[in-house]
């Protein structure tokens, strides 16, 4: 498959050198690769391949890395969501446990001080349990039935007060702040796994229900672990997906597949008003995803609210590629989308576009951009990027535990294997929350003997898709690297693309608790291009930024209409409006739509005649 050839100085069996010098020397690249071959279950060749490429992850011979900063900068650039590089691995657990250990050891006056404090409160819960105060900020005890039983107040104070020992104990050891993050994230991964509400002979509500059904929810909860065991990775299912049909209650706006290629289909949608605004978009969904996120139910899709609106709106929905496509890199996605805006420009006879990209999609969207630039077609007129980064991003905690050799490992495992799994992606999201995605489910499923909920983007979220591996490739180079962040970093079909050259108008929207795309990172990604930018702050998080449909009492969003070279100006000059960006945006696309116009009497051209109605068939390939 790659020709690893070993040199004539290398002895057979030789161990390998340690691989850089925050390797920390503890592990030797040879036995570390043993056990990622073991992990894995690699030939012995492919194997080889990973320690050659581990060894030359950081080669000057890239071309994609000519004009960064040295390699010391490079390895502090390295904050990639972790889905992209993978879980923590055993290495990583067992030399920060070492680090923590070995501080800890040293620093006995906080082990006895946290001891005591801990000792006081457990004694204080004993001696008067009917005194202790459930915290009902935590949404695991929220259930009153916490407060009806003096011994089951006593076990939650007592993992409270554990909890904060723990963390306090992290704290106060002499760690540096990326150690400290990853040991306070380790720490609550036990601790959540520990909490009293997991359990059912610790948990009032599940022991309640137990007495109500006489039994019964017990039964249906071994049910529902049983049926999670075989079907869903043996972790508790998070959505009823019986309850859902794509193309019938999610993804229903009405439309057709107007063009196909091998790499997406693009629907366009049937207006709904009398007049349009000549200017067309076109939505690039991530691409990890599958793009109905963008056209949910009714009433929650970015879809239905644009054609509402007078907008014409196209949709490329990515094919979900299988082991054959593992060569489609960005190349291949910009040279795809390409295509589209021809077939939409045929269609609505206009020169220049609108486009619209959410997390990921924003990558391909940002290197067809540059391409377009650099070979002078004029073909868009603004683009819309959400809660999206085009680099390293700011700190945040699914970058924790990203290193060059982790980078390495993962391009190399899906190489070999043509793709990265969705499903595997899914499982170190569900594992970076864990309280919300994997207890709280735990508890419902087979502690109540509930079923999962019926939600709409829950059902979306695992609805999971393959990212290629070339391109997998291709977003780790560009994340870790800055490649779209330096002038000629990045190469798309030939041409040196810079970002600089892009005039276009930007619209980008952060999410102020958004844990993946850090709201800081999206406004200085804006900064990357040339044109004028505007920058919008929601008041929620990564999903929820996405889908922000107006009517919600509790939404709101931040801007400044004097914009601001940095994000702390930009955020000490703001103002917070009530309500859905969805407006506020509507507004500022309006005015690079064009003017308005009869609306079309049907979907496609004679060039291009629909295929299929949407939601079209690449949306269900499994």
């Amino acid at each position: 498959m790659w020709n690893y050839k070993p040199t004539k100085n290398t002895p057979k069996n030789a161990a390998a050198k340690p691989l850089v010098s925050s390797f920390d020397g503890n592990t030797a690249l040879s036995n570390y690769m043993n056990g990622m071959q073991q992990l894995y279950s690699l030939p012995n060749a492919v194997a080889n391949q990973w320690v050659e490429m581990v060894r030359n992850v950081n080669s000057p011979a890239s071309n994609q890395t000519k004009g960064l900063a040295d390699k010391k900068a490079q390895d502090e650039k390295v904050k990639l969501n972790s889905p992209f590089v993978g879980g923590v691995s055993p290495q990583d657990m067992v030399k920060l446990f070492s680090k923590v250990s070995g501080q800890v050891i040293c620093k006995p006056s906080v082990v006895l001080e946290e001891t005591n404090k801990l000792a006081k409160e457990l004694s204080a819960a004993v001696a008067n349990p009917e005194a202790l105060e459930v915290e009902k900020t935590d949404r695991r005890f929220r259930d009153d039935a916490w407060d009806r039983s003096p011994m089951h107040k006593m076990a939650m104070h007592g993992y409270l007060a554990w909890s904060r020992a723990v963390n306090n104990m992290i704290d106060h050891v002499e760690l540096e702040d990326k150690d400290a993050q990853r040991a306070r994230y380790l720490s609550s991964l036990v601790t959540d796994a520990l909490s009293p509400t997991n359990n059912l002979l610790s948990n009032p509500a599940a022991l309640e229900k137990l007495r109500e059904t006489g039994g019964k929810s017990l039964m249906e909860g071994f049910q529902n672990f049983a049926k999670d065991m075989s079907e869903n990775n043996g972790l508790p299912a998070q959505v009823d997906k019986s309850a859902f049909q794509v193309g019938e209650n999610i993804a229903a706006t009405p439309g057709d597949v107007i063009y196909r290629n091998d790499v997406l289909e693009l629907i366009q949608y049937a207006p709904t008003t009398p007049l349009v605004h000549e200017r067309p978009i076109m939505f690039i969904p991530p691409v990890v995803n599958k793009y109905y996120l963008l056209d949910l139910a009714p009433g929650k899709s970015a879809v239905e609210y644009l054609v509402n609106n007078g907008f014409q709106v196209f949709m490329v929905s990515w094919r979900n590629p299988t082991r054959e496509h593992r060569h489609w890199g960005l190349d291949e996605y910009v040279t795809a989308l390409e295509e589209g805006i021809e077939a939409i420009r045929s269609i609505t006879l206009m020169d220049e576009i609108n486009l619209y990209a959410a997390c990921t999609g924003a990558i391909p969207m940002a290197a067809l951009l540059g391409y377009l630039a650099a070979k002078k077609k004029k073909y868009v007129k603004s683009a819309t990027m959400v809660v999206a980064v085009l680099d390293s991003n700011e700190k945040q905690s699914l970058g924790l535990f990203a290193s060059n050799e982790a980078i390495a490992m993962a391009k190399m495992k899906s190489r070999y294997k043509g793709v990265l799994d969705g499903e595997e992606m899914g499982r170190v999201f569900t594992w970076m929350r864990p309280n919300d995605l994997v207890w709280n489910y735990w508890v419902n499923n087979y502690l109540m003997g509930k079923k999962p909920p019926a939600f709409d983007i829950l059902f979306w979220n695992n609805d999971s898709t393959r990212v290629t591996a070339k391109l997998h490739e291709d977003l780790l180079d560009v994340f870790s690297l800055d490649l779209l962040k330096v002038p000629g970093g990045l190469t798309v079909k030939g041409e040196p693309i810079d970002l600089k050259q892009v005039d276009c108008d930007i619209y980008m929207v952060g999410g102020q608790t958004d844990h993946i795309s850090v709201w800081k990172g999206c406004f200085n990604s804006a900064k990357f291009f040339g044109g004028d930018s505007e920058f919008v702050l929601h008041s929620s998080g990564h999903v929820q930024a996405i889908i922000n449909p107006p009517g919600n009492p509790k939404a709101s969003y931040m801007h400044n209409a004097k914009g601001a070279n940095t994000s702390e100006e930009w955020l000490a000059g703001a103002s917070k409006a009530q309500g859905s960006w969805w407006d506020h945006w509507a507004v500022w696309l309006g005015t690079r739509s064009g003017e308005e116009k009869a609306a079309p009497y049907k979907l496609g051209s004679n060039q291009h005649a629909p295929l299929v109605r949407a939601p079209g068939t690449y949306v269900l390939e499994k």
